[in-house]
Parts: structure tokens; sequence; C-alpha cells
């Protein structure tokens, strides 16, 4: 019923009036009214006699307007509404139905405190929410103030080789691409190895933009050396480069746009040339770089190139590695990346024993450990260096782990057919001697114990080699 009193129809009451109305005045029959109205006939009869006696009105249910019998008393949506404009305002529905039934001892169904927050206007539907603007954001004046750095995971060599990434380095003021390099995965060490690239070829930008990848950016404050800052953003702070995260795709659109068109230019680029490896990819980069730029290359509104050289007292070398660091045992061993290194005895590293050291790993694979600026030699003890059980991989690099793993199972098969000494029986022997040491919760091998087993090491790979 309308504010005027009349009473409101839907088109299926109205077409259902019509019926009524015609058997009522013998222009239809029963039997034909049931049909098309899917009812009985005695039904059809009853609202005959109904529109007879009340006219229209009378089809019209008599629980229209009236409330549900199951609707929720009155008194708990007052109390719930104002236990959610009070504490929960700018909770959603499934949250805030959540904290109502856990604090409040109130168990209502989310899709009904939805509704009552939706008439209540405390929650807007999503489609009838304002769209998001993203409004543009103006280039920088001058070439080499901000770098946009991502890694594209993709098939660039088609079926010809396996999917890998590629580094793609791009100023934001010209759109130029500074650097193309392909590599295995978005790593660490991989993006050492780009950056190297960049600065020996332009010298040191302002900035760099990059997403929130783990290369970057710290979840955690377990990364090393400072709190919260990864290896890489340590190396940029020491060649005093800035380093910022976009909060969005969208806030570096110009290498996530870039890396679009790469997908489609240089992946047939690669095919006509018959390229198919990550080496003769980056000898190629530099050729398609030049022809990129030239198309799709800007202006910079500056002419200033905000690039600076690299100072004499910057060593490449050491900043662009992995710097960990490590406590010396009481036996002049350090351990990293689950390898033993064993320090010459002597009465300067006796000095060192329970201190840091630092460990450089550098992107080509060498160990060095460092104290005060000196490199320490060392004796390379291996425990189980082919062994990687239970090992925390992240998804990025689980292809390349994967292809990695069937190769080390490959070399285990063959030399177990061979009968040569497998590293996992090698490196039992000192395990067994730690068991038999006592019940101590660490227990550290002597340095002649560790001597030993390296001696007995060579000699089983020196037997195997003369069967």
């Amino acid at each position: 019923m309308n504010e005027r009193g009349f009473v409101t129809v839907s088109m299926q009451e109205l077409e259902r009036i019509k019926i009524i109305a015609a058997v009522a005045e013998h222009r239809l029959k029963v039997v034909q009214a049931a049909e098309r109205l899917a009812l009985c006939e005695r039904q059809v009869s009853r609202l005959v006699r109904r529109y007879e006696a009340s006219g229209a009105s009378g089809l019209v249910s008599g629980r229209r307007g009236q409330p549900s019998n199951h609707e929720l008393p009155i008194d708990v949506r007052v109390r719930a509404m104002a236990l959610v404009r009070e504490r929960y305002a700018d909770f959603g529905p499934t949250l805030a139905c959540e904290k109502l039934r856990e604090c409040h001892g109130t168990t209502l169904a989310k899709e009904t405190v939805r509704r009552w927050m939706r008439d209540a206007g405390l929650w807007i539907p999503r489609k009838q929410r304002p769209p998001k603007i993203h409004q543009p954001r103006n280039r920088r004046a001058c070439l080499g103030e901000l770098i946009q750095i991502d890694g594209s995971d993709h098939r660039w060599f088609e079926e010809r080789a396996p999917a890998c990434t590629l580094l793609v380095f791009i100023d934001d003021a010209t759109s130029r691409l500074m650097i193309l390099h392909f590599t295995a995965t978005e790593s660490t060490f991989s993006y050492f190895e780009a950056t190297r690239q960049y600065l020996e070829a332009y010298g040191k930008p302002v900035a760099l933009y990059s997403d929130r990848a783990s290369v970057f950016s710290c979840n955690s404050h377990s990364s090393t050396p400072g709190k919260g800052v990864t290896q890489y953003g340590r190396a940029m702070f020491e060649l005093n480069i800035d380093t910022w995260c976009a909060n969005s795709s969208q806030a570096k659109g110009r290498v996530e746009r870039a890396n679009l068109t790469l997908q489609d230019r240089l992946v047939k680029e690669l095919r006509l040339r018959n390229i198919g490896t990550r080496e003769a990819a980056n000898a190629y980069a530099p050729h398609f770089i030049a022809d990129f730029n030239g198309r799709f290359g800007k202006v910079p509104k500056s002419t200033f190139n905000a690039h600076r050289p690299l100072r004499e007292d910057e060593d490449i070398d050491l900043i662009l590695s992995s710097r960990v660091p490590r406590r010396v045992s009481n036996s002049l061993t350090v351990q990293y990346d689950r390898v033993i290194y064993i320090l010459a005895d002597t009465a300067e590293n006796r000095s060192l024993i329970h201190k840091y050291l630092d460990v450089f790993e550098y992107p080509d694979g060498r160990i060095e450990i460092r104290v005060n600026g000196a490199a320490l030699p060392y004796v390379e003890y291996d425990r189980l260096s082919e062994i990687d059980q239970g090992a925390e991989i992240d998804n990025k690099r689980l292809s390349h782990a994967l292809q990695l793993a069937q190769v080390i199972q490959a070399q285990r098969d063959d030399r177990r057919a061979s009968g040569s000494p497998s590293r996992t029986n090698q490196g039992e022997a000192p395990r067994s001697k730690e068991r038999k040491a006592g019940t101590k919760k660490q227990r550290e091998l002597t340095l002649d114990d560790l001597n030993a087993a390296v001696l007995r090491t060579a000699e089983r790979r020196v037997a195997a080699v003369g069967k």
C-alpha cells in the first residue's frame, strides 16, 4: 500500500487479476484459467469468489506490508546497530558479524548484518562505490633522476629454451631502456649483476623505483646487516642511491607497460635471429635497446644528466655482494649456508673466537671471510652440500630449483652405480662422533676432527677416481 492508501500490485499479480476477472465475467472457463495460472481448479474458484466479494484487492496477499514471522525482534537490531556504530563503524559486514558473536554474544547471519548496515548507511555495496581514479604522474625532468626496475618471468625463447627472467631498467623521464639482463631467476645476485652493468655504463642514478619483492623490501626483521634492510638495499645505501618501493603496479606503470611491449617485440626479434640462450640474448640486448630507444624514447624536459660517477673509494666488488655476519666458534670455524669454513690456527685468529666476522658471497659464487677490511684464508669443509631436504624456495625460483635438483639427482645416481662413496656416507663419521661426545645441546667438532675428516674425504675421492 502506498502513501495515498492504494494497493500496489506487480505485473504478475495484474495478469492474475485480468484472468480471474475474465472468469468472473464468464469470458474464460475455470479449466483454462487454471492452466494459464498453473493452479488447481478449486483454487481458481476461491480466487473468483474473493474477487466478486472484494474486487482486485481481494487477490492481494493479506500479509503484504506485515513483518515476517521469521523477522528478528526489533530490540536485537537496535542493539546490534548501536554496537556497530559505536565500535565497528569502519568494519566490513563479515568482520562486524564475527565481533558481535565473539565479543558480545550476538549471533547473527552475516547477510543480515550486511543488510542492516546497508540500510543504516554504514556499508556501501561495491557496485555502488565510486571507481578509484588513478591520476597520471608527470615524468621526471632529467635523465637518471628516477629509474624504474622490474623483473619479467616469461618464455622469452618460446619453445627453444625454458622460461627465464628479464630484468628491465627504464628511465622515468625519457622511457629509454637502460639495461636488459636475462637471468635464470629474479634474485639478489641477478640484480647485482644488472646494477653493475648499469653503474659501469651510466653511473649512479638518484633513485631506483621497484615493487615490493623480497629483493627490495624486507617483510621480516631477519635480514642482515641492518634491521629491516635487504642485501640490495644495503648495497644501494653504500652507493648513496635511494631505493623506493611502489604500493601498486600502476605506480610504476612505465616499466610495466615496457614489459608488455618487450614480451611482444623482443620475443619476435629473438625468434627471427634464432637466439635460444641467455648468453646470446644478453649479447643482442644492446642492439635491441638502441633500436627501441630510437623508436620510443622521449626527450627530457631538462638536458641535465643526474647520473653521478663512481667514487674512487667505492669498491663495486665488495659493495655488490651478500654480506652476512657469522660468529667464530671455539674450534676456529665459521658456518655459512650449511658449509663449515676452517680458519688457520694462529694467534691472530684465536683472538677472534666468539667474535663476529663478515662472510662475503659474490655473484660469481666466491666466498670471502673478512675482518677489518682483510680477507682471511680458510679451508672449506662441506658436510652435505648436495642434500637440501626441506629447504624454503621462493615461488619464482621453483622452476630453476627443480632443474638443478634433476641434475644433482642424475649425478648422484651415476655415482651410486659406479660404486664411488656418496657425500652422505662421508658425512656420517663426524656426526657419529658428535653423538658419542656427550649429551650437550650444542656440540662443536674440534679442529683435529675436522682436519681428519677433510683428509678422509680427499683420500676417498682419490680412491674413487683410481677405481
